[in-house]
């Protein structure tokens, strides 16, 4: 039996790999008895959040604890580097996997997806048609994923304008909103970076996957293949002392979208605001999920007496 008749509405923030702690704030407030009537999203928390809406969060988490650095990189379809690293074919292969539900009119629980206008700086809100399309708009965080197309508009990472779409919610008809912010301590950290550790202790592994990339593009693209092969081994390269460029652009938007934030939750303040506390967690850290989701849990169980107390 519900706890309340009032409608929970739960706005899931942009934050790349720190999007698999939605996972443990989702589970516990189902082990609480809290029942979310609608959900907004931005980014990671768009993928999560169609995850959760159509039935298939239990597989995304089983995927998420399984990941290693390998399998992340086998989802990199690299491309020339002209509207983003990544091409994003395998990123919405993935998607399809894990959303079991086609359009967003189908789904049990509403939700909404922000994406980017990357000419006209306008907030995109989707709420109809197909979740792939808008998933995969929603998620291209700029120079590392490839824009979408979609009506004639070109469309970036929703977290560019709008990383913890409050207001979305707000207007979908929430009366008690729960947030979450994964990009609280992002720019007040000052840890070694994990993704360091991660690319010491993976040496040999990343290297046969350097070899395994290396191949396959000199194979498709022969001579030219082998200039770009290069390059990749920049990429790949460990004896850089300056930051990866992925690190580069990560850490980039992070700080970004945390001003944004910020400036947005003056205007748009949730009812309740859950902040897991993962500032150590680089762009690229998908195979840290395990520690992501407990993390997420058990600030979302702080979270829970003032959420029960406000649906009295």
């Amino acid at each position: 039996m519900p706890i309340s008749d009032k409608k929970v509405g739960l706005v899931l923030g942009s934050g790349a790999s720190r999007g698999w702690a939605h996972i443990g704030v989702i589970e516990a407030l189902e082990a609480n008895g809290i029942k979310i009537s609608m959900i907004a999203g931005a980014s990671a928390g768009s993928f999560i959040g169609a995850a959760y809406a159509g039935g298939g969060l239990q597989k995304v988490k089983s995927f998420a604890l399984e990941m290693d650095w390998r399998r992340v990189l086998s989802f990199l379809d690299l491309a020339f580097p002209r509207s983003g690293f990544i091409e994003g074919k395998k990123v919405a292969d993935l998607i399809k996997l894990y959303t079991n539900i086609t359009n967003f009119e189908d789904l049990p629980i509403p939700l909404a997806m922000v994406a980017t206008d990357m000419y006209n700086a306008e907030q995109v809100v989707f709420t109809k048609g197909s979740i792939t399309e808008a998933l995969r708009a929603s998620m291209a965080v700029p120079g590392v994923l490839t824009p979408k197309q979609i009506n004639h508009r070109w469309l970036v990472d929703g977290g560019v304008v709008n990383p913890l779409p409050v207001d979305v919610c707000r207007n979908m008809g929430a009366d008690i909103i729960i947030a979450v912010d994964l990009n609280s301590e992002r720019i007040s950290r000052d840890v070694k970076s994990s993704r360091d550790a991660v690319w010491e202790h993976n040496s040999k592994q990343i290297e046969n996957t350097r070899l395994e990339v290396v191949k396959t593009w000199v194979e498709r693209y022969g001579s030219t293949g082998k200039s770009v092969s290069t390059r990749i081994d920049q990429w790949f390269s460990t004896s850089e002392s300056s930051p990866h460029i992925f690190e580069v652009l990560g850490s980039s938007i992070n700080i970004m979208q945390h001003k944004i934030e910020l400036m947005n939750r003056i205007a748009h303040v949730p009812d309740v605001l859950i902040q897991p506390r993962l500032g150590d967690m680089k762009f690229f850290d998908f195979d840290d999920a395990e520690r992501a989701i407990q993390e997420g849990y058990h600030r979302a169980e702080e979270a829970i007496p003032d959420i029960l107390e406000r649906l009295k």
